[in-house]
C-alpha cells in the first residue's frame, strides 16, 4: 500500500526527474513564466519555491545550497540579484499556476507557471478590482443621490437665462 507516499514521480526515475525540474526551475526563473503540463508545474512549483525562500537570505551556503538543486550559475545570480529583491516582503506563494486548456496531440492538461511578482497585468487588475468593489446598499444609495447632484447644475443655466 501507498500510505503517506504522495509525492508524484512523474513517470521518471530519480536521475531524470531531478534533471527535468531543475531544467525547469532555471528556465521558469530566467523567462519568469514557462508552459507545461499541469501535473509538471505542480511538482515544480514545490521544487522551486523552497529555493526561492532560500533566496531572501543572501549568504555563501544558500548559494551553495540553491546552485547544489539548480546546477546554473547564472539562474542562481538572477534569483539572488532580482527575484529575491522583489519578494523580499512576501510570505510565500511565489508561483501562479494558470490553466491553459488541453494539449492537441496527446489531450494532456496544459498550463503555464509563472512568478507572481513579474506578472503586471494581474497586478493592475486585483487594484482595479479593489478601487470598484463596493457594497450592493451603496450602489442604491449613490444611484439616488447622482441624479439629485445633477439636477441643481441643469437648473443653474436654467435660471441663467432668465435672467438675461
Amino acid at each position: 500500500m501507498r500510505h503517506n507516499k504522495k509525492f508524484n514521480h512523474l513517470g521518471r526515475t530519480a536521475s531524470h526527474r531531478n534533471a527535468m525540474l531543475a531544467n525547469m526551475a532555471c528556465s521558469l526563473i530566467k523567462h519568469k513564466r514557462i508552459t507545461t503540463t499541469v501535473a509538471k508545474a505542480k511538482a515544480l512549483k514545490k521544487f522551486v519555491e523552497p529555493l526561492i525562500t532560500k533566496s531572501k537570505n543572501d549568504t555563501t551556503n544558500s548559494r551553495r545550497v540553491v546552485f547544489s538543486n539548480l546546477q546554473d550559475k547564472y539562474a542562481v545570480t538572477e534569483l539572488f540579484k532580482e527575484i529575491s529583491v522583489k519578494i523580499a516582503d512576501r510570505p510565500g506563494g511565489y508561483t501562479r499556476i494558470i490553466k491553459t486548456g488541453n494539449r492537441l496531440g496527446d489531450n494532456a492538461e496544459m498550463c503555464f507557471i509563472e512568478l507572481v511578482d513579474y506578472n503586471e497585468n494581474m497586478a493592475k487588475e486585483k487594484v482595479a478590482k479593489k478601487a470598484t468593489r463596493t457594497r450592493r446598499s451603496s450602489k442604491k444609495a449613490a444611484a439616488t443621490e447622482a441624479p439629485a447632484t445633477e439636477a441643481p447644475a441643469a437648473e443653474a443655466p436654467a435660471e441663467e437665462a432668465k435672467a438675461e
